[in-house]
């Protein structure tokens, strides 16, 4: 039974500050007018449609406080790893000479990516080859063994179709990252162990997500609606879909992400 008299403790009163504050901040910051090379992977065709045009998610499924709190200590965890494989030997680079961070834009920069960072050397022992794409993410305890016990390519195919499609389009500026294995580092937010795997690359898989990419954004600025991943609404990807309502009920998508 809910209590309609609950009043906040203390706790809750400052989370619930904190938690505005942050959302007010993310309101604030500039909207992303691109396709995303690390979301090329989601399940939806259709979700990626309305990414693509920065559609208004629908009401109550703003990003909530205590999820940009995960989004920040992850990037803490990730600067940590970084300064931690630097101690170990391990030549990597997170940004270039003038500060800004590794990425690549293509399709008139419609599609565009930043990646984690570029190894460039490592213990000998290792017996590794260079430059290797790095890319670090962090997880609960029951992803994070999942992924230790499975590998990242069968319990998260998003991360290694995002790891693909970095090494086709970094190639050219950074010769010879397609030919290496990428180093995907995981660190368990609630132990901290780390798990750390070479992933080769996998040509086939960065061409059907280029192709993906292309397709989406032709569909959309055509005013095509792609197919739903779910033939019911009940479908578990679309229970957590931000825009959910709008995708039930829309027959078409604009350049602006209104219904057309």
């Amino acid at each position: 039974m809910i209590d309609l008299n609950h009043q906040p403790k203390f706790h809750e009163q400052v989370s619930m500050l904190l938690d505005a504050a942050l959302q007010a901040e993310r309101s604030h910051q500039a909207r992303r007018r691109y396709l995303g090379a690390s979301r090329l992977g989601v399940p939806c065709e259709r979700a990626l449609q309305y990414e693509y045009v920065d559609a208004p998610v629908d009401d109550g499924a703003e990003l909530p406080g205590r999820t940009l709190r995960i989004f920040e200590v992850g990037h803490v965890m990730e600067d940590l790893a970084i300064r931690w494989l630097r101690l170990a030997g391990f030549d990597l680079y997170t940004r270039k000479q003038d500060g800004e961070q590794f990425g690549f834009s293509v399709a008139g920069g419609r599609i565009q990516g930043h990646i984690d960072g570029v190894i460039a050397g490592a213990p000998a022992d290792l017996g590794l080859s260079f430059p290797m794409l790095w890319e670090c993410k962090t997880m609960n305890d029951k992803h994070w063994r999942d992924t230790a016990k499975k590998g990242v390519t069968v319990t998260k195919p998003i991360y290694a179709a995002q790891m693909a499609i970095y090494q086709a389009y970094m190639e050219p500026s950074i010769p010879g990252i397609a030919s290496q294995p990428a180093l995907f580092t995981a660190i368990n937010k609630d132990t901290q162990e780390l798990w750390l795997e070479l992933v080769p690359f996998d040509a086939a898989l960065a061409q059907r997500m280029s192709d993906r990419a292309v397709k989406v954004i032709q569909a959309t600025e055509a005013g095509e609606l792609l197919p739903r991943v779910a033939s019911e609404p009940s479908f578990y990807e679309c229970k957590y879909c931000a825009w959910a309502r709008r995708c039930w009920r829309e027959q078409g998508v604009s350049a602006s992400g209104v219904q057309s």
